[in-house]
């Protein structure tokens, strides 16, 4: 039975909806991550999740659980942000050889409850943050603007529906993406060696050891194929910032914007859509033995206001006053 309601999780004010086979916690204090998404009939656990987590692990460690969504994603080089009409200082937050600012601040908020709801085909969540000069961050980006999430569950699994919409007369830069902590395994029993990824590859995205683009981007070597393929296995090996431009895979008879994890034994695929904006996927797994692995789609690439690169390739773009950036993120399973 679909349904949505207010819960206290370990001290984590959420919104749990529930639709078909599938449940989902929804955090909107910790910057609507959604701390746990599950399809109950093929025992999938979508993203990393603990059900002993105090509120204080998450908002701790954000980026490693469930999934955040980020503004701006991954790294400014040296803090620097370079729109057309500004250039701005963001707190370098990353130190020692890298000195970058890392991940933006809009996934630690606290987001207003607009609207949940649900009927007889899904359950949602509507919230809001609005960016003004109340937030300590302000300083940094004399920015304003709003940002609208809208969660919808229904029998065919999450989508995220994201508007962000400029309130001020400077230019608002647009760079997001999400830091999707994939539960390894999966499906509940699994075995780690049984997991599979397969990534829209398209050309590999060459990054220093400050972890930043050197703007050359390169054909896929052996190893980046393995994520073409589907046989990359995300776990048990490092995966440290493997970055590419995206393509589309074939799935089910028609062309997806996404990644796919297969779990060998049970057939099991936890699918991972996203909307025509998102051009680049990160592939990154801590090592690979903690249990999770993060494909990390992104609108724009990495540093991308501060490149020398064309917008049409780095994906870099900006709105003016009133207008409204939109994009989509879409889970699901597919089971044979």
């Amino acid at each position: 039975m679909n349904n949505a309601r207010m819960i206290n999780f370990n001290g984590t004010p959420c919104v749990e909806l529930t639709a078909g086979r599938y449940t989902s916690l929804i955090a909107y204090e910790i910057g609507c991550n959604v701390i746990r998404l599950r399809d109950t009939e093929n025992c999938v656990e979508f993203f990393r999740f603990d059900d002993q987590n105090p509120a204080e692990t998450i908002i701790n460690s954000p980026e490693v659980w469930g999934m955040p969504t980020l503004y701006f994603p991954n790294r400014l080089a040296d803090g620097i942000l370079k729109t057309s009409d500004a250039v701005y200082h963001w707190p370098v937050n990353e130190k020692n050889r890298y000195n970058n600012h890392i991940h933006g601040f809009i996934h630690k908020r606290i987001h207003n409850v607009v609207e949940y709801s649900f009927n007889e085909e899904k359950a949602w969540l509507k919230t809001r943050y609005d960016f003004d000069e109340n937030d300590e961050f302000y300083q940094y980006f004399p920015v304003k603007f709003t940002v609208e999430y809208t969660f919808t569950l229904s029998e065919d699994g999450l989508t995220q529906d994201i508007c962000y919409t400029n309130n001020c007369d400077k230019m608002l830069p647009i760079s997001i993406g999400s830091h999707t902590a994939i539960s390894a395994p999966f499906v509940d029993g699994a075995k780690l060696p049984d997991i599979r990824l397969q990534v829209p590859a398209m050309m590999r995205c060459e990054l220093n050891e400050r972890c930043l683009p050197t703007e050359n981007l390169l054909d896929l070597s052996e190893w980046d194929k393995e994520y073409l393929d589907g046989v990359k296995i995300p776990v048990l090996q490092n995966l440290d910032n493997d970055m590419y431009a995206a393509d589309r895979l074939d799935f089910e008879g028609r062309k997806f914007n996404g990644i796919i994890a297969t779990d060998k034994s049970s057939g099991i695929k936890l699918c991972y859509e996203v909307s025509d904006e998102y051009k680049f996927w990160i592939i990154w797994n801590d090592r690979g033995t903690n249990g999770y692995f993060c494909p990390e789609p992104m609108t724009a690439m990495i540093n991308a206001p501060n490149l020398s690169l064309s917008h049409n390739i780095t994906g870099y773009r900006e709105i003016s006053s009133g207008q409204t950036f939109t994009a989509s993120q879409h889970f699901f399973t597919v089971a044979e």
